[in-house]
């Protein structure tokens, strides 16, 4: 009778263990506990609006009007506002050029992750210049399918993927949060190529 309580206890055990690795998040690659945001400024906020419920969620191609729509405004236009892209880094991105670029945005709008990036790489593109047809925005569900054709061949695995082109050739991308800022990734994937090129 003990050894089969032992048993049921270690079953259940490792049964909470692989549904807390399992369960969906914005960073599959991490456990659910270790993705908890606690910042709900991006997330549920003063208009209440649960955006893991799936009427919220924008999927497939999105057009970036959207955001500026209930609900969504309630996160993108705070974001957007707030967010102050570095001058410096920005005229760097203008000297760059955009005219040979095209950028895929491929997002949860559940996402906290999404909801506190997206705004902000908007923001820097507006100040950049970059031209708005060279734009595509991607929406998922909570397991990062989008549907789209040819989805599965930009082989998403967080959210948000930020995949910038040149030439039609993917140049580097921007996944979930950036390394230094998202101003400073974007210059730095251009530079880095562009260095590779001229060797």
């Amino acid at each position: 009778m003990y050894n089969r309580m032992i048993r049921s206890i270690r079953l259940n055990a490792v049964i909470v263990i692989l549904l807390t690795i399992s369960l969906p998040c914005c960073r599959s690659g991490k456990p659910v506990l270790e993705n908890l945001n606690t910042d709900y400024s991006y997330g549920n906020n003063v208009a209440g609006t649960d955006f893991h419920e799936q009427a919220t969620w924008l999927l497939g191609f999105i057009n970036p009007v959207q955001f500026r729509n209930p609900p969504h405004s309630e996160w993108y236009l705070k974001g957007y506002e707030d967010y102050q892209p570095g001058r410096e880094v920005v005229e760097g991105l203008k000297a760059e050029g955009s005219s040979d670029l095209m950028i895929k945005i491929v997002l949860g709008t559940w996402c906290p992750d999404s909801r506190r990036e997206v705004p902000r790489f908007m923001k820097v593109l507006h100040q950049w210049g970059f031209p708005s047809e060279n734009l595509t925005f991607i929406g998922t569900d909570l397991f990062k399918v989008a549907p789209v054709g040819e989805y599965e061949e930009l082989g998403i695995e967080w959210v948000p993927t930020f995949i910038i082109y040149r030439n039609k050739v993917e140049a580097g991308r921007i996944i979930e949060n950036p390394v230094t800022s998202l101003e400073q990734d974007i210059l730095n994937i251009l530079t880095r190529n562009e260095n590779i090129e001229k060797k």
